[in-house]
């Protein structure tokens, strides 16, 4: 058996994109059983409540003043008798500690109620199946779009998955002379998505009508692995160590070329201005190019090249709240995240995270920082940024965690790993519902009118 139709079996006995459910147990053994807690049972009492604590309830003696009855129920108030619950079912909650002294509580009273902490959960919300996946660094093969829809590469076929409902569609599958799909990457409107080839040439597809606009050719020499979009122009990255900007309103795509790399470019990243390209190989090194700058006629000048890596640099992520500052991430011997002023070049911080780097995130909402990693834990860490403080360790994944996704919301994040699964995780919190507008102040005397 050759082994595309061995993989191709494999591809049919489980179904892309499918929920892993958990074995359900027995029915008879999902029974809820209610053990009572002896030790925090109150003997004495239950007693009294089983035997003389219901009598007089239904009929009151009729000699029972009212200064009687306030007393009864001060005494009981006193002596906690007023309690209902004979058994108990959990142990007793701890005698409170006075904190604070008493000197001090009007000055506590002052100061500002801390923020609540975040419930970050640790284990994914939902795992889908993702036979086939390439278990390869250099590749990007994972995109969720401005539309909901995430599209993952399995071999050389592209599935959707529209978050929105659930619903899994095929957009392509490539033929064996120009696979496997080595990258993907949807476009800011969310409907049309870039698809990057083991043969070197991009398609460019229409994911509502499901059809193929364009093919780009003669860009790169070999598999093209990474891509990013500024507004029209998409630029691909590829195993020739070549960047090219193509522009796909026009015929004459090829716009641009940004020759710095001697490997693959495995990590491409504009900046939200759309000024900035920051670029990843396996050179170990990191480029900042400048789209000002930019030359149709000759290969473009770099504006800083950084050599501060020791391992391919794929991992790449601009931060949302200051236009000037990336972090990059390098693999497996150099395993360091590192931030960037990209207007100076100056390295600002470099943290040994102990295993390699494969993708990076920034919550949209809160300074914080999101890393996916190989070996040895396969994890994704939150980190509070700038301290670098590890806020969380997410765990699941059996192999290491090559891709990560954002939804459009900002909040969950999917990730893809090697193990052939594709995990979300509510990481970032729930979405910020927009406050309203406040409204304008109102003229006083607004109803009168006006004196001319």
């Amino acid at each position: 058996m050759t082994h595309s139709s061995a993989s191709s079996n494999k591809t049919q006995l489980r179904c892309p994109l499918q929920e892993h459910l958990l074995q359900r147990r027995n029915s008879r053994e999902n029974l809820d059983r209610f053990i009572p807690n002896r030790s925090a049972i109150d003997f004495d009492y239950a007693h009294y409540m089983l035997t003389e604590g219901k009598k007089g309830k239904e009929n009151p003696s009729a000699n029972s003043s009212p200064s009687r009855e306030a007393y009864r129920k001060q005494l009981a108030e006193t002596f906690n008798m007023n309690r209902t619950r004979i058994l108990a079912f959990k142990n007793k909650p701890p005698t409170p500690v006075e904190a604070i002294p008493n000197d001090f509580s009007s000055a506590a009273h002052q100061v500002k109620a801390a923020k609540p902490r975040r419930h970050i959960p640790q284990t994914s919300e939902r795992t889908l199946d993702a036979p086939d996946i390439m278990d390869d660094y250099y590749l990007n093969l994972l995109d969720w779009g401005s539309s909901n829809v995430l599209s993952i590469a399995l071999g050389s076929t592209v599935y959707l998955w529209d978050a929105s409902d659930g619903n899994t569609s095929e957009l392509v599958t490539v033929d064996e002379e120009s696979g496997p799909v080595t990258s993907v990457k949807w476009a800011p409107d969310g409907k049309h998505i870039a698809v990057g080839l083991n043969n070197s040439e991009v398609q460019l597809w229409d994911s509502t009508a499901n059809r193929l606009l364009r093919t780009l050719r003669g860009g790169h020499a070999s598999r093209v692995g990474a891509l990013d979009w500024n507004n029209h122009v998409l630029t691909t990255g590829g195993m020739d160590g070549q960047i090219v900007n193509n522009d796909v309103r026009v015929r004459a795509h090829i716009v641009e070329t940004y020759r710095g790399h001697q490997q693959e470019v495995c990590g491409l990243k504009w900046s939200a201005s759309g000024q900035q390209l920051a670029s990843g190989g396996n050179d170990n090194l990191l480029h900042i190019w400048d789209r000002s700058v930019a030359s149709s006629n000759t290969p473009t000048q770099w504006l800083h090249r950084l050599e501060d890596h020791t391992a391919a640099v794929k991992a790449l992520a601009w931060c949302p709240f200051q236009g000037n500052l990336l972090a990059s991430g390098g693999g497996g011997g150099d395993r360091c995240i590192k931030f960037w002023n990209t207007h100076t070049g100056a390295c600002l911080n470099s943290v040994d995270t102990g295993s390699q780097v494969c993708a990076l995130l920034w919550n949209k909402n809160e300074r914080e920082l999101l890393s996916s990693h190989g070996f040895t834990q396969n994890q994704l860490t939150l980190w509070k940024y700038p301290s670098m403080v590890k806020i969380a360790e997410l765990t699941g994944h059996t192999s290491r965690v090559l891709f990560m996704a954002q939804s459009p919301d900002g909040c969950t994040v999917a990730s893809a790993a090697g193990d052939e699964t594709l995990r979300f995780w509510n990481v970032f919190g729930t979405p910020e519902v927009a406050k309203p507008a406040p409204k304008a102040a109102a003229e006083p005397f607004a109803h009168l009118n006006r004196i001319r």
